[in-house]
């Protein structure tokens, strides 16, 4: 479900103080305790049974990401105040596009997780439909501390098409430019901020032997939704294809191929994967690359860390951009299984852990490892870095903050999108082809 981007911004700035619990007072008098009475406020903890009980989390913080320390470490702190509880921390890294297919295969063979940390929106669209999860309202609305514990706006971002909330956040995101001001600086450049300045560092590095844009042409992820975006701006990126081929996506296609013909990419863009894209601008190989906020944790050079600020991709000429266009939301969440709520020997220890898990406490842990948006609403992320609040920035002011493109169309169809980079840059394909294969797929995918 698309939100709208005041709605968005706001939750972007939420990070003032943690929650506080509030507790009721019991009076006693000195003979004997009063009863409880029907009014007095419930417990909000559900209790882990005492009977041993193993769960199986699926998630990806695993490899390389940067909150993969503390995801376990609280799935730790769960389990030593709740010793029956064993857990499986089942993980593979988002980088490995196999994890789509292994959440696919494991939801639709009966080997669903407990909880399933994973996408909203059309990704989850197939095991929501099949009743695989459970629409977990009536468990916020049965526990007021824990709802009021989100963002308003971080819940309304994870709904999917019928309405409910399957999928629980723990931390949202941004996605943007980042550049390594030092190089822009020893190159007498300017820093992209307009398309004029984005070709002119381009042709600038390139020349230098410095790689302009670190990003792969397979694993495109970012540049797609990122030239769209700048093309068609934050209507036309959201319609995706299900109204036609927007013209201006063709133009998105096309500014790919402009900054390639200036040598904006790696020489070894056809080969390489977000990892070794990141590795290079991480290294001070190249001068910009389009990430998420996640990536500042794997970059550990002090001289890159302590000289890149991350920015809107610019406008390009013609386009309906504002140059101030971000990638962002709350794109994921947890996922209860519909088979370990009906299962009484487990339900009452899976629900203990999704709410654990989704704790102020522990959106705190992860956002600060991560470099995310806090889910919670009243939580401070201290200790960020200068490009971390850099980043908050520019998704506090964006003209509008928008969900990725691959959560719009059916996974053939990012695909096919995808594979149509190097044929448009190379010269193989033109934007108007490669479009008209990906809306050829979608509308067989919705038949």
């Amino acid at each position: 479900m698309k939100k709208s981007s005041m709605v968005l911004l706001s939750t972007m700035l939420s990070f003032s103080v943690l929650l506080g619990a509030c507790g009721k007072a019991e009076e006693k008098n000195t003979a004997s305790e009063t009863p409880k009475t029907e009014t007095e406020t419930p417990k909000t903890e559900t209790e882990a049974p005492k009977k041993d009980v193993s769960l199986r989390v699926f998630s990806t913080f695993g490899g390389t990401d940067t909150a993969r320390e503390a995801f376990q470490a609280a799935l730790d702190e769960f389990t030593s105040k709740n010793p029956n509880v064993k857990i499986e921390n089942d993980t593979m890294s988002a980088n490995d596009d196999g994890f789509r297919t292994k959440v696919n295969t494991d939801m639709n063979s009966g080997n669903e997780p407990d909880l399933l940390f994973y996408f909203v929106g059309t990704d989850a669209q197939g095991f929501v439909d099949a009743g695989k999860v459970v629409p977990l309202n009536d468990l916020l609305d049965a526990d007021a501390e824990w709802k009021n514990g989100f963002s308003p706006a971080a819940l309304e971002n994870t709904r999917q098409k019928d309405g409910n909330i399957y999928a629980v956040p723990l931390t949202g995101f941004y996605e943007g430019l980042f550049v390594n001001k030092k190089i822009f600086a020893d190159n007498n450049l300017e820093l992209p901020t307009d398309w004029d300045k984005m070709k002119t560092a381009v042709s600038t590095l390139s020349k230098k032997g410095i790689i302009p844009l670190a990003a792969p042409f397979d694993q495109s992820h970012y540049v797609i939704e990122h030239f769209i975006l700048s093309a068609a701006g934050s209507k036309g990126h959201n319609a995706g294809l299900a109204d036609g081929i927007d013209p201006n996506w063709e133009k998105g296609y096309a500014a790919m191929k402009e900054l390639y013909d200036l040598g904006a990419f790696p020489k070894d863009a056809a080969t390489i994967d977000l990892s070794m894209a990141s590795n290079y601008f991480g290294e001070g190989k190249a001068a910009m690359i389009i990430e998420g906020s996640w990536a500042m944790g794997n970059w550990k050079d002090a001289n890159v860390i302590d000289n890149t600020t991350v920015m809107p991709f610019p406008a390009m000429p013609g386009g309906l951009g504002t140059g101030k266009d971000v990638i962002g939301g709350f794109g994921s969440g947890f996922y209860l299984s519909k088979s370990t709520y009906d299962n009484a020997d487990k339900k009452d220890a899976a629900v203990a852990l999704l709410k654990h898990m989704t704790s102020p406490a522990v959106i705190e842990k992860i956002a600060l490892a991560n470099g995310g948006t806090p889910a919670a609403a009243n939580v401070q992320i201290k200790g960020a870095n200068q490009t971390a609040t850099d980043g908050f920035a520019m998704a506090a002011s964006a003209t509008s903050v928008n969900n990725p493109i691959d959560s719009m169309v059916a996974p053939e169809t990012f695909s096919t999108l995808r594979a149509g980079v190097q044929a448009v840059v190379t010269g193989k394909k033109s934007p108007a082809d490669v479009l008209k294969e990906a809306k050829n797929i979608e509308d067989q995918n919705k038949k």
